[in-house]
Order: structure tokens, then sequence, then C-alpha cells
């Protein structure tokens, strides 16, 4: 099969013939028939993810399954499947809480094993892991769900809890951000968000953002201050760096909730955080970290309702040798939306 090859740590990814993988005992094989680039990819290409080389990234996928483990019971071939980027073990007890995301003995597609840059891909503990597609949800619309906008459905109504009219600011409008944007606005909050980029603020604007900020030298937290009347109920920093998290902690409100999405690189040891404000403001730090397979329902159903609409941030497709060349320059990427592979291309 075609797959995207990384061979070390800020290497130049290639695409090659490599083996087809085989289905574990537990888990099947996929027919990758979408998957997204993400900002997590590129970490992981940068070494801020413990890898094995020869690796193959990609974790946000959606298919069909094409080979079935035998102790699999829940799924066929043929099936139209996709999964949650953190796969849990199936055995622990926080799997079988239903909280497989924070699984101790966790897979990720893409950094554990070998991911979805591919035409296949194996999964694990498919019975505890796998999502089956409703008819009317498209691989591409599927994928775009694996990471980013699972994580931020997740980060919102199973972490922050947010509520209708409450305030929420979101820190970077790639596909994390974007898809805060969109799903607080149809929980009823008010949004604003904050980007450097202006063609991904008037994509927010489109999608459910009441305000945009420009972060190019703007002080966000007085501007989320003014906007908002004393501060955000809840802020998301769907970026990851230590400006950007500091950011959303000083612009929430007394009592304030912030979810940590974006994946933040050690600066010097360890991010400096405004733990001051934090204490002296009792506000709620929150982390999350995708969101377990036996959540999807809820959403799937909104999504099915078209009161959530993934597909509109999908900015555009592309095929596994664009997917090889862009990864090593995503983080610079001004692209205003969601970019989707199709290894068939």
């Amino acid at each position: 099969m075609r797959a995207v090859v990384l061979d070390a740590v800020r290497g130049q990814p290639e695409v090659r013939d490599v083996a087809e993988p085989a289905a574990p005992v537990h888990g099947v094989v996929v027919r990758v028939m979408a998957t997204g680039v993400c900002r997590s990819d590129w970490h992981a290409w940068a070494g801020h993810e413990e890898i094995l080389f020869p690796h193959v990234p990609g974790h946000e996928l959606a298919g069909v399954v094409t080979e079935v483990g035998e102790q699999v019971g829940r799924w066929q071939v043929g099936d139209r499947v996709t999964v949650p980027f953190v796969c849990g073990c199936g055995r622990c007890e926080w799997c079988r809480a239903g909280d497989a995301q924070v699984c101790p003995d966790q897979q990720q597609p893409g950094f554990t094993h070998w991911g979805s840059f591919a035409e296949y891909v194996a999964l694990h503990a498919a019975d505890t892991n796998l999502v089956g597609l409703p008819d009317q949800v498209d691989f591409a619309t599927a994928a775009s769900l694996g990471c980013r906008f699972a994580t931020a459905y997740r980060a919102l109504v199973g972490r922050a809890r947010v509520a209708e009219g409450e305030w929420v600011t979101v820190l970077g409008a790639g596909g994390v951000g974007l898809s805060a944007v969109m799903i607080a606005g149809a929980l009823g909050a008010r949004v604003v968000a904050v980007d450097r980029n202006p063609e991904a603020l008037a994509v927010a604007s489109g999608v459910g953002a009441e305000h945009t900020l420009r972060a190019d030298g703007t002080d966000i937290p007085s501007a989320v201050a003014d906007l908002t009347g004393g501060g955000s109920h809840v802020t998301v920093d769907a970026v990851g760096s230590e400006q950007t998290c500091a950011d959303a902690i000083l612009s929430l409100r007394r009592r304030g909730r912030h979810v940590q999405v974006g994946l933040l690189p050690p600066v010097d040891g360890h991010p400096r955080l405004p733990m001051a404000r934090v204490i002296g403001w009792e506000l709620d730090l929150l982390g999350s970290h995708g969101m377990a397979a036996v959540d999807y329902p809820a959403m799937l159903t909104l999504i099915g309702q078209g009161r959530l609409q993934p597909q509109r941030l999908i900015e555009r497709t592309i095929g596994l040798d664009e997917a090889a060349a862009l990864l090593p320059g995503f983080d610079r990427a001004t692209v205003a939306g969601m970019t989707m592979v199709d290894p068939t291309r």
C-alpha cells in the first residue's frame, strides 16, 4: 500500500509502498477513505511526541472495515466506521466506565502505531473504539470528527459544560478552534474568536462567532473583558502555546472555566502560566483529550439534525503526496479550516 513515511524527527516525509497491516486479534483493518491533517500530526513530526521510526502519521480517519480480528464481536467486513484518535484498551476500569480517552494503556493511530496517512490502517480494541457511521454522514465529514471536532465537542459539553447565554472565547481558529466556535454557537453561547489569520476569523464569523479579534499585538484579555462585560465564562486554547494559554486564562471572569485542548510544548522545562490569577479568582483549569466512542451518538444526532455541520469546516482535500509536502510546515499554515486527505488520489 502507499503511505506517508517519516524516518526521523523533522525529516522530510515521503510517500512509499509499504506492507499492508494485519488485523490485531481484538481489532480490525480499515481502508482509509478520508483522513485529516492536524496540528497534532505536526507535533509528532517535530519530536514533541515519542514515536518509533519509520513511522506513518495520521489519526483522524474514516473508512470501511476490510479485515476483522478473531475476537471482535460487533463489527464485520464492509462496515462504514470512524474512530476516536484515543483508542482505549477495552479492559481497564476507565474503558469500562466509558472514559476510554484517559485509558492508561491507550493506543493512538499515528502515534503509538502506524496511522492513517495510508491506504489502510490497523485499529485496536474495535468493540470499544469503533463508531458506526449513519448513512447520511460521508467519510470526509466523519474524518473531520476524529480529533478536532470531537475534542472540541467534549471540551465544551463534557468538560466546561457550557450553558446557553454564556460567553465562550476561543483562541485559535484552526480545525479545533472553528469546531469549538460552531459547537458553542449551537449550544446558545456567545462566542469570541481569536486568531492572527484574517481568513480564519472570517470563517469563524460565518460559523457562529459574534466577535473576532486579531492576535497581532492586541491585548487579548483586555479586549475580551471589554466585549464580554468583565471576562468570558469559558475559554478554550485551541493553539497550545504559552502565550495563548496565558491569554485564555487572563480572559476569564472570576470563577470562570478554561479548557486546554492545544498541546503545550515545554518551555524551559514547563510552560509559565498565571497561576496567581487561577488561585485568586478561583478559576477552573480543565484538560480535554479527545472523546470516547460511547459519547459519539449524541454528537452524531446533532449532525444528522443539521444543528452541527462539521463539513462546512473542510477547506480543501489533497492527496498523500501533497500531505507529505505539507506536514513539516503545518504549524505555519494559514489554511482557514480543515485539510482532508483522500488516499485514493
